[in-house]
């Protein structure tokens, strides 16, 4: 059985990883609703921007419960590397369908983390909180998904 300092180790980096790709969301999806021309869109992609840091921000206060109090968010070199390429395609012109399929991308990396998470022994607040989290993720992704298919098939 591991040690409740490595549980908690393990917990801390669990978090911080789930944090940093909420990091890369909530960058990407307000980027990329700058460029959607569909007002609809644009409106879901930036509170869904909101949402994000929301989830962040949660996220952040269960790790300061648990005695964590300088976390750093960067997000990720590749959720940069990400937001470099959809705003490339915004400026060539790949209008809103190309913009999803973007989205969609970055979205899969946030189901991966989220996913990744509750595949670790975790306290069951924290459980139930990133599950909670993941359900919203889930939904946003087949949200973008759908949005992106129907555009494809105009």
């Amino acid at each position: 059985m591991s040690s409740d300092s490595g549980k908690q180790h393990e917990m801390q980096r669990v978090l911080l990883l789930v944090i940093n790709a909420l990091q890369d969301s909530q960058k990407g999806f307000a980027d990329l609703g700058e460029h959607l021309q569909d007002e609809t869109l644009k409106r879901y992609f930036l509170a869904e921007s909101l949402k994000r840091a929301s989830f962040r921000g949660d996220l952040e206060e269960a790790l300061h419960q648990n005695g964590v109090h300088d976390i750093k968010e960067n997000g990720t070199t590749a959720g940069a590397l990400h937001r470099v390429w959809g705003d490339l395609k915004a400026k060539l012109g790949s209008g809103d369908h190309g913009l999803l399929e973007t989205a969609e991308t970055g979205e899969d990396e946030a189901k991966k983390a989220y996913a990744d998470a509750l595949n670790q022994e975790l306290p069951l607040p924290i459980r139930q909180l990133l599950a909670e989290q993941q359900a919203h993720i889930l939904t946003s992704h087949d949200y973008v998904r759908n949005h992106r298919d129907a555009l494809a098939a105009k």
